[in-house]
């Protein structure tokens, strides 16, 4: 199948015109938060009701304002799947808030079906199998492959036959009026900024660990942060919890030592490592009540819910 990659100003304007016309959309989005330090929109996957493929390149094209009316028109219907993270994305980096949504994960779950991956309903309905080889691939490189091409538009290509298989038999339960409540709220959708969370109390088994080491730790975190971020590689990539826990338990004397610990990058040791234990240094030396331990209340905010929340939480686990 022929997919139509936008990467143009003139291109994408003709595209935009063309899909006006259509009743109906499929989309998806791809973003890079795996390998990168943020998780920009790196992709856009349209498809038509006819069997057309594009992909828009938001690297390459400002598409907030092209988008925006085609994707808020309350008349054309968007097939999406497991939409809701999609939504914030598009909300997020261009300002595009989608109408007419219907969600086929959303139908999937309110007609009881046990598994909802898009994978596991194209196969029982089309015998179509998805490849997995671009899972976790870095959406923000370019130029893309073929193949990553391919798979970003298997995620659209089947989802107009397989939300008219879902609507019907949502009809014939007669749960259609509960899905269509369910789509209205997920256009409401909108990026939120996550609440501040310590980084340390991300880190497992940091709880257990005594004041100064946690202290290192948190400098040890902060140090891999700076360098995630100037570089844009996700933080993990850098250099993995595990690493820094072992610097915080036992600071190397020297970048040597550091780079030959398991996990650590030699390069990173060496580009950036005295920076690493001037923070270690800096933590030794201070005293005792000078030290920030673990934070209180577990992930920096308040702490533990009354008994009768807790109890109540308990339940709905139960359920």
């Amino acid at each position: 199948m022929t997919i139509e990659y936008i990467d143009s100003l003139p291109h994408a304007e003709t595209a935009v015109r063309e899909l006006a016309t259509e009743p109906s959309l499929a989309l998806d989005c791809e973003a890079a938060g795996f390998h990168r330090y943020t998780d920009r929109l790196c992709l856009v996957q349209v498809s038509t009701p006819s069997g057309r493929d594009l992909i828009f390149d938001p690297l390459q094209v400002e598409l907030g304002p092209l988008l925006r009316p085609l994707l808020e028109d309350p008349e054309r219907t968007l097939f999406m799947h497991g939409g809701d993270y999609d939504l914030r994305l598009l909300d997020r980096d261009l300002g595009v808030n989608p109408r007419g949504v219907f969600d086929t994960q959303v139908a999937a779950s309110l007609l009881g079906l046990r598994a909802l991956g898009l994978a596991a309903l194209l196969k029982e309905h089309f015998q179509v199998k998805l490849s997995k080889k671009y899972q976790r691939a870095d959406w923000a490189v370019r130029p893309l492959e073929q193949g990553m091409l391919d798979y970003a538009a298997s995620d659209t290509r089947y989802l107009h036959g397989l939300a008219d298989i879902l609507d019907r038999q949502l009809q014939d339960v007669g749960r259609e009026p509960w899905a269509q409540e369910e789509f209205r709220l997920m256009e409401e959708i909108r990026w939120t900024q996550d609440e501040p969370v310590a980084p340390v109390t991300r880190v497992k088994g940091a709880r257990k660990l005594e004041a100064r080491v946690v202290a290192r730790l948190r400098e040890a975190l902060a140090w891999r942060d700076q360098i995630a971020r100037d570089q844009d590689r996700a933080p993990f990539r850098v250099a993995p919890d595990t690493v820094l826990v072992e610097v915080a338990l036992s600071p190397p004397r020297n970048t040597g030592e550091l780079a030959g610990l398991r996990g650590m990058n030699p390069r990173v040791a060496r580009a950036h490592g005295d920076d690493l234990l001037e923070r270690m240094s800096m933590v030794d030396g201070l005293k005792p009540e000078e030290l920030r331990g673990y934070p209180r209340g577990g992930r920096g905010g308040p702490g533990r819910p009354p008994p009768e929340v807790e109890e109540v939480a308990e339940r709905l686990k139960q359920v």
